[in-house]
């Protein structure tokens, strides 16, 4: 509580140098906004007509994917077919060695240095090697050496068409052979005689597909990306060509190159962008300077308006960053994004409408020239839509109301997306149906963000908007059912006077609907001492009989700190507040001060005046003044015999002369006209509330007769 009672005092001060402080905030925030910005470039669509010339803007590279598709083909073409020998029919020929050096010592004296183990062990070696070898072209085993891939079990060597069985040629088995030897395992006399066996077979030859595959692919995975260079001012694309991915993907490189070329964090283009933000913030301070004085001098207004700025900015920037970083085709295909409405239906609610359409205006621009999207359409929509919502947005009292705003909004967008398809030559096409409904979505959004953030910025900022104080009125409100129980003479004075201030409010073009709302709660401290008011006195005794003029006096200036009190314990905002307070400022309790005075031989000098009068201060808004003056009238008017045009005029006129003698209202910024108008707006007002009604004649008893 001391926190917030302290915040809002600072916004409160108005000082210079503190809202110098909130501008450089914004200019900062302006600053990052376009410094961080994205590369905007057309936007081509796959497979549509180009309809206009795209030239390249810089020098870039862009990875040329048919390019390196037909080269991966290439490579993968330099891996030819891949041949096994028939592993049953090894296998075979293994058994029928096995059975031989079984069967018959041949072999013994034919290699009279080898063991039957040694013969054994060979036969498995060349086993193995036939199951594992692939017979292939030589420009293969070359690709599978450039592959770093073991090359041993390739050999040069294709069988003969048509799939005819062949015996392998004699090189194939002298590397075959000397593969073996390399093992030092066995003798060379060894080797010839397990050779010489199996040499002599024929053998069938299947095709290896799978091998095939694999070795293609790490092949293709090896080539690497082509890599193609434009130079600035190479022609992209032609009006009337047909849009391809190669285009679409020489526009993202273009895009990234330009991007990397502005060097962001180079000092000289960061001080470009907050030299642009400080000139932008500028020219607003000074508009703002000429046509909204009391704007400028406002901290706490100057401090929501860019705290509204900024939320925006962030709002924007999000949006930006899922419809560029987004893969969906659908969300690809949103080219204009309904931002601006956001600020303007919170600054038209919480600030007022003339400050709202230079927020519009601004903000639509600002957004159109550092948004990645089609600046001309973008700002456009969002500027009529911003509008609109300016327009339908005056009279707002409830919070549900924004989400009309926000469809009237939206459908004022229809028309202005059909305008951009019809001058691109279409009468509809996909692109509209999709922006249509986008349009749908981000106002959609803007009206739940709107009524979930406006509570929080009237609570931070202290403002009362025309739906927070329709909440005020509410009588089944805890505070005000209390007030209507505990002092309902004082209630129902509250309500007529509410009535009475709204009305003359309006007639100068004061917030009526706060005068009616604050006018409720100005009188509940007398909830405290309730019987020492007239208005709530139902029997004939007089309690202030009883009480010395200054003790009564007392109790009936203490009104005002009792019901500052209640309302800070009730959490009533500070303006409301600012009424108790100021709804009498620092006039005179006259009747018992005259009591005083008579009481002393009417001898000045012996009463304290101060202690007869409010303790303030001074109405020191248009409102307020409303209030003190309707409050004065129309409690007099209860004291009138006569009540016409004549004696409401003359009585209306006296007592706001005293309060001007008084100087009760040298600080609430009322002209010498709005006070005229009030005054001739009280008297007419008073006079309809006490018109004449007619007398009806009473109604005679008839006695009726038998007939």
């Amino acid at each position: 509580m001391s926190m917030n009672k302290n915040w809002q005092e600072w916004l409160s001060t108005n000082s210079r140098g503190w809202r110098l402080l909130v501008g450089l905030i914004c200019v900062t925030f302006l600053a990052l906004f376009l410094h961080f910005r994205e590369v905007r470039l057309e936007v081509l669509e796959v497979n549509t007509t180009a309809k206009r010339f795209v030239v390249a803007q810089i020098d870039f590279e862009f990875p040329d994917y048919e390019t390196t598709i037909v080269l991966k083909n290439q490579a993968s073409q330099d891996i030819g077919h891949l041949y096994q020998i028939d592993e049953r029919e090894v296998r075979d020929a293994r058994l029928k060695m096995e059975q031989d050096l079984f069967r018959s010592g041949a072999w013994r004296t034919s290699v009279p240095t080898a063991t039957f183990e040694e013969m054994y062990k060979a036969s498995d070696e060349l086993e193995t090697i036939l199951l594992e070898a692939r017979f292939t072209d030589p420009r293969t085993i070359q690709k599978i050496r450039e592959l770093n891939l073991p090359d041993t079990s390739y050999y040069d060597y294709i069988p003969p068409p048509g799939g005819e069985p062949a015996q392998l040629p004699e090189e194939v088995w002298q590397e075959i052979a000397a593969q073996i030897q390399q093992s030092d395992a066995f003798h060379k006399e060894t080797i010839d005689y397990v050779i010489g066996t199996f040499q002599t077979h024929t053998w069938s030859f299947l095709r290896d597909g799978v091998l095939e595959k694999n070795l293609q692919a790490q092949s293709m995975s090896l080539v690497p990306e082509k890599m193609t260079k434009m130079q600035a001012g190479s022609r992209i694309i032609n009006p009337g060509d047909l849009v391809t991915p190669r285009h679409v993907t020489m526009m993202k490189a273009m895009k990234q190159a330009i991007s990397e070329s502005r060097k962001i964090w180079d000092p000289y283009t960061i001080f470009a962008s907050f030299l642009l933000a400080v000139i932008f913030v500028t020219i607003s301070g000074l508009y703002f300077r000429i046509s909204q004085p009391q704007f400028i001098r406002s901290l706490r207004e100057i401090s929501l308006f860019v705290c509204i700025v900024v939320l925006t900015l962030l709002f924007a920037k999000t949006i930006e960053f899922i419809l560029l970083k987004s893969t969906s085709d659908l969300i690809e295909q949103v080219r204009y994004p309904i931002v601006a409405p956001f600020a303007t239906i919170l600054i038209c609610i919480l600030l007022s409408p003339r400050t709202a359409l230079f927020a519009a205006t601004f903000l639509s621009i600002l957004l159109a020239v550092s948004l990645a999207f089609d600046h001309s359409h973008f700002l456009i929509l969002n500027l009529v839509t911003s509008i609109v919502v300016i327009i339908c947005s005056k009279g707002v009292r409830k919070r549900k109301e924004v989400f009309t705003v926000c469809m009237k909004s939206w459908l004022s967008a229809i028309p202005v997306l059909y305008a951009f398809t019809l001058s691109e030559n279409q009468l509809a096409n996909y692109s509209l149906f999709i922006n249509i409904a986008a349009s749908f979505i981000c106002l959609l959004i803007t009206a739940v963000l709107v009524v979930g953030i406006l509570p929080a910025l009237e609570t931070l900022f202290g403002v009362l908007t025309d739906m927070t104080l329709m909440e005020f009125t509410d009588p089944g409100s805890d505070l005000l059912r209390r007030f209507a129980v505990e002092v309902p003479g004082t209630y129902q004075h509250s309500l007529v006077l509410g009535n009475l201030a709204e009305i003359c409010a309006q007639s100068i073009g004061a917030n009526g609907l706060f005068c009616r709302a604050a006018t409720l709660y100005h009188d509940i401290g007398k909830m405290n001492n309730p019987q020492f008011y007239t208005e709530n006195q139902q029997g004939a005794v007089n309690i202030h009989q009883l009480l010395t003029p200054l003790e009564s006096a007392q109790v009936i200036i203490s009104h005002v700190t009792d019901g500052e009190a209640i309302a800070r314990k009730a959490h009533l905002p500070q303006p409301f507040i600012d009424i108790i307070r100021e709804h009498h400022g620092t006039t005179l309790v006259y009747y018992f001060y005259r009591k005083q005075l008579e009481l002393k031989g009417n001898r000045p000098e012996e009463v304290d005046e101060s202690k007869f009068r409010y303790p303030g201060p001074k109405p020191r808004t248009k409102e307020s003044a409303i209030i003190m003056i309707c409050d004065s009238v129309e409690a007099a008017t209860r004291s009138l015999e006569e009540i016409n045009e004549h004696t409401l005029t003359e009585l209306v006129n006296r007592l706001v002369s005293e309060k001007a003698e008084d100087g009760q209202l040298d600080d609430c910024q009322l002209t010498f006209e709005e006070l005229t108008r009030v005054k001739k707006t009280l008297v007419k007002t008073l006079l309809l509330s006490h018109h004449v009604r007619i007398k009806y004649p009473k109604k005679e008893k008839h006695s009726h007769g038998p007939y």
